[in-house]
C-alpha cells in the first residue's frame, strides 16, 4: 500500500476514535446517575436534564453543523469541535452543581453535533473508491457502536475506583488523540460553491428537531397526556412545515430536498433509524434486567453486555465480503432478520431465565446491527456528491436522531403500560415508576419482589415483540424494494469520478 493510502486508513482510526468517544458518551451516564443524585444532591428533573441538554443541543445542531463544514472547511470544523467536546468533558469532570453539569453537557453536545455528520461527510474525501468507502464506513459505524456497551463497563469500573467525575474524563486522552491525529492526517475538504448559509431554513429545522426532540422525551418521562410536550410537538411540525415550504422557494437552501427523491439516500436513512429500535429497545431494558433482576452492580451489568460486542464484530467481518460480491440487499435482509430473531427470542425471558440464554439473543441482536448499520448507512451516503456530503450527513444523522428520539418515547411507553397493568395492588408510588424503585422498595419481600421483577420481564417482553416487528417490517421492505445499490457498493449509482470533480481540497 502506498503512503497516501496508509494515511487514508490512519485517518480512518482518528475519525473511529472521535466516535467512539461518542458511542461511550451515549451510554457511560446511566452508570452514573445514581452516584450523581447522591453527591450533587440532583432529584428526578435534573437527572432528566443531564441526558436531555446534551439531547436537545445535539439535535438543533446537525443541520447548521453540516452546512458549516462544506462552507468553511470540514477537517477545521471537526478539530473545533474535538476540542469543544474534550474541554466539555472536564467541565463535566469538574462540575461542582447540578446546573454546572447539565450547562457542560449540552456544550458537549455542542461538540457532538459537528463531529457526527462531519466526521461522516470526509469519509468519501478519504475514499473516493466505492468499495473502500464501504470498507471504511463499516470501521466508522462499528467504532461508534462498540462504544455503547463499553460505556457501561468503562463507567461502572471506574465509578467502583474513582469518584463520579471520571466517567467524563476518559473522554479527554481519545479526543487528544483524535484531534491531533486529524490535524496531521485528514485532508481539508470544502464544497467549491460559496453559496450564503440559509439562516431562516438552519433556524426552523432547529426549531422543529428540538420541538420533537423535547416532546418526545417528556412523553417518555411523563406520560402521553402531557400537555406541555404536545404542544412542543406542534410547534415542532409547524417549524417542519415552513422549513419544508422555505426549502423549496430558497435559492440556496439548507438541505437538497431532492435528496429524498433518490431511493438509496430515502430508504438507506429509513433503514438507518430502523434499526434505532432494536439497538434502544436492547439498551434501554436490559441494563435494567441485569441490575434489578439479576442483582447485578453496574460493572457486572456492563460485563454482561459483551457478547453485543461479539456479535458485532461477527456482523461486521460477515457484512463487508457479503456487500462486496452482491450488494447491500442481501446484507440488509440478513441483518434485519437476526434483529427480529434476536429480539423475538428477547422476548421470552423472564425472571429465572438462564444468562446463557440472555446472552445468546444479545448477540444474535450485535450481530444484526453490524450488518445492517454500515450497509443502510453505506445506502444513504452513495447517494451524496462530496459536495454536499456535509449537509446531506447532518440530514441523515438528524433524521437518525429525531427518530431514535420518538422511538425511545414509544418503546417507553409500551414498557411502562404492561408494566403499570401488570403490578395490580402494587401499582402505587414508587413502585409504579419503574422497576429499579420498585427492586429498591420490595428487596426486604422476596414474594413481592418477584411480583415486581415478572411485571418488569412481562413489559420488556412486550417491548422487545415490538421491535421485533419493526425489524421483520424493516427485512420484507429490504427484500422487495430495487435501486439499492449493485454488487461492491454500498449504495446507489453515484459515480466516483465524477464526486471528485466537484470538491475543493485544501492542504
Amino acid at each position: 500500500m502506498n503512503d497516501s493510502g496508509v494515511r487514508r486508513w490512519l485517518a480512518l482510526g482518528a475519525l473511529a476514535v472521535a466516535m467512539l468517544t461518542i458511542g461511550l458518551d451515549t451510554t457511560v451516564l446511566t452508570v452514573a446517575l445514581p452516584t450523581l443524585a447522591t453527591d450533587l444532591g440532583a432529584d428526578n428533573a435534573h437527572l432528566q436534564w443531564f441526558s436531555s441538554a446534551y439531547t436537545l443541543v445535539l439535535a438543533a445542531a446537525l443541520l447548521p453543523a453540516g452546512v458549516l463544514g462544506d462552507r468553511y472547511g470540514r477537517k477545521k470544523l471537526l478539530i473545533v469541535a474535538l476540542l469543544v467536546f474534550g474541554l466539555a468533558s472536564l467541565a463535566c469532570s469538574y462540575a461542582a452543581t447540578s446546573g454546572q453539569l447539565i450547562a457542560a453537557r449540552a456544550v458537549l453536545g455542542l461538540g457532538a453535533a459537528v463531529m457526527m455528520p462531519l466526521s461522516m461527510a470526509v469519509l468519501p474525501v478519504l475514499f473516493p473508491d466505492a468499495a473502500e468507502r464501504g470498507r471504511a464506513l463499516t470501521i466508522w459505524v462499528t467504532s461508534t457502536a462498540i462504544g455503547l456497551p463499553l460505556g457501561p463497563i468503562l463507567g461502572g469500573w471506574l465509578l467502583n475506583h474513582f469518584w463520579w467525575g471520571s466517567v467524563f474524563l476518559i473522554n479527554v486522552p481519545l479526543v487528544i488523540v483524535g484531534a491531533v491525529a486529524v490535524a496531521t492526517l485528514v485532508p481539508e475538504s470544502r464544497s467549491s460553491a460559496t453559496n450564503p448559509i440559509d439562516y431562516l431554513g438552519a433556524a426552523l429545522s432547529s426549531v422543529g428537531l428540538v420541538g420533537i426532540t423535547y416532546g418526545f422525551i417528556e412523553t417518555g418521562r411523563v406520560g402521553w397526556g402531557d400537555s406541555t410536550a404536545w404542544i412542543a410537538v406542534a410547534i415542532a411540525l409547524v417549524a417542519f412545515v415552513l422549513f419544508a415550504l422555505w426549502e423549496r422557494r430558497v435559492a440556496h437552501p439548507l438541505i437538497d430536498v431532492s435528496l429524498f427523491a433518490d431511493t438509496g439516500f430515502r430508504w438507506g436513512t429509513i433503514f438507518s433509524t430502523l434499526v434505532n429500535f432494536g439497538m434502544f429497545g436492547l439498551f434501554f431494558t436490559v441494563p435494567q434486567y441485569f441490575q434489578a433482576v439479576l442483582g447485578v452492580d453496574a460493572l457486572g451489568s456492563g460485563l454482561r453486555l459483551l457478547p453485543l460486542i461479539g456479535g458485532l464484530l461477527v456482523g461486521t467481518r460477515l457484512g463487508d465480503p457479503i456487500l462486496r460480491k452482491a450488494g447491500p440487499r442481501p446484507v440488509l435482509v440478513f441483518g434485519f432478520a437476526l434483529l427480529a430473531a434476536g429480539l423475538g427470542a428477547g422476548a421470552f425471558t423472564a425472571v429465572g431465565t438462564a444468562y446463557w440464554f440472555t446472552a445468546t439473543w444479545i448477540a444474535l441482536v450485535g450481530a444484526g446491527m453490524g450488518l445492517v448499520m454500515p450497509a443502510a448507512m453505506g445506502v444513504a451516503l452513495n447517494a451524496l456528491s462530496q459536495e454536499r456530503s456535509g449537509s446531506g450527513s447532518g440530514l441523515i444523522q438528524a433524521l437518525r436522531q429525531a427518530g431514535g428520539t420518538i422511538g425511545v418515547a414509544v418503546l417507553g411507553t409500551v414498557l411502562a403500560t404492561r408494566y403499570r397493568s401488570q403490578l395490580g395492588s402494587l401499582d402505587v408510588d414508587p413502585i409504579r415508576d419503574g422497576v429499579n424503585a420498585g427492586a429498591a422498595v420490595t428487596r426486604h419481600d422476596p414474594g413481592t419482589l418477584e411480583h415486581v421483577q415478572s411485571a418488569f420481564t412481562s413489559g420488556m417482553g412486550l417491548m422487545l415483540v415490538v421491535c421485533a416487528a419493526i425489524c421483520a417490517v424493516a427485512m420484507v421492505l429490504a427484500a422487495v424494494l430495487k435501486n439499492l445499490g449493485a454488487p461492491g457498493r454500498a449504495g446507489g449509482p453515484q459515480d466516483a469520478d465524477d464526486d471528485a470533480q466537484q470538491s475543493v481540497y485544501v492542504g
